[in-house]
């Protein structure tokens, strides 16, 4: 689907950042069929946008030096969401007990932006557009297609985004074994997923994750493992939503692809 303008509180961008950009440009193009413009973003630095016929689906860019000290390197896709201003969601993070980590600044012209961690540990982006819109294709092969926050405590994830973005949560539908699960809505329009971590996956900190579209789940799974991804869950089923698995990228950061079911 392609898109003119993101409604404030939706899901509408993500990054990754990464110390290897040209090996994960690789993987992503690869796997996705995508294309890539690197744009320059500073003295020897470039931001890798992804697209498909011309639209922007996501981006990938290198880790600075003090990303990598925090993480230890290791890379991770950070997610956006769209609001009218990110000057007021600043003060409003604040307010419902966020802590606001950077920004809000300018990105050229593209639009405004603010690091924000949820009360739960969350880190997430706001994106206030300016020329840039964020993601220009969704829900479609090559193109983002949801995120979710794993959190030790739903109930204040929840309160909290509905504070900052009117979301409203609701039970959804959710893959065997996985019960729990709550979409959040805006106007009665999915825009994220949230559930608590289990107890088996050990000390996970609290993280928000993307799904990726693609064609065909199968053919791609069987790509990513060729192209060095590790498969970390098995292929799951959602009735109504689609075919999904976890992967971690050959560089190691953690996504999800999925086949969306048709109509979903």
């Amino acid at each position: 689907m392609e898109v003119e303008k993101h409604q404030p509180g939706m899901f509408s961008w993500a990054d990754l950042a990464t110390p290897d950009p040209e090996g994960s440009t690789r993987f992503y193009t690869q796997l996705l069929e995508l294309q890539h413009t690197d744009v320059p973003a500073g003295v020897g630095a470039f931001y890798t946008v992804l697209s498909k016929g011309g639209k922007s689906c996501a981006a990938i860019y290198e880790m600075p030096p003090g990303m990598r000290e925090m993480t230890g390197g290791h890379p991770a896709w950070k997610v956006y969401f769209t609001v009218e201003s990110a000057d007021a969601t600043v003060a409003r993070a604040w307010e419902l007990g966020g802590v606001v980590l950077e920004g809000p600044f300018d990105v050229f012209e593209e639009g405004r932006m603010v690091l924000i961690q949820d009360p739960t540990g969350g880190m997430f982006a706001v994106w206030e557009p300016g020329k840039g819109i964020g993601a220009q294709l969704f829900g479609e092969p090559g193109a983002l297609a949801w995120c979710e926050l794993y959190t030790r405590d739903t109930d204040r994830a929840s309160d909290f985004y509905a504070g900052l973005f009117g979301w409203s949560a609701t039970p959804g539908p959710a893959a065997d074994g996985m019960s729990g699960y709550l979409v959040q809505t805006i106007d009665g329009q999915p825009a994220a997923g949230m559930m608590a971590i289990r107890e088996e996956w050990g000390e996970m900190p609290a993280s928000w994750s993307i799904y990726l579209a693609v064609a065909d789940l199968d053919e791609s799974r069987e790509m990513a493992k060729r192209l060095g991804a590790t498969e970390i869950t098995p292929p799951m089923e959602v009735d109504g939503v689609g075919r999904f698995l976890g992967l971690q990228d050959p560089q190691g950061a953690y996504v999800t692809i999925m086949q969306i079911t048709r109509g979903a």
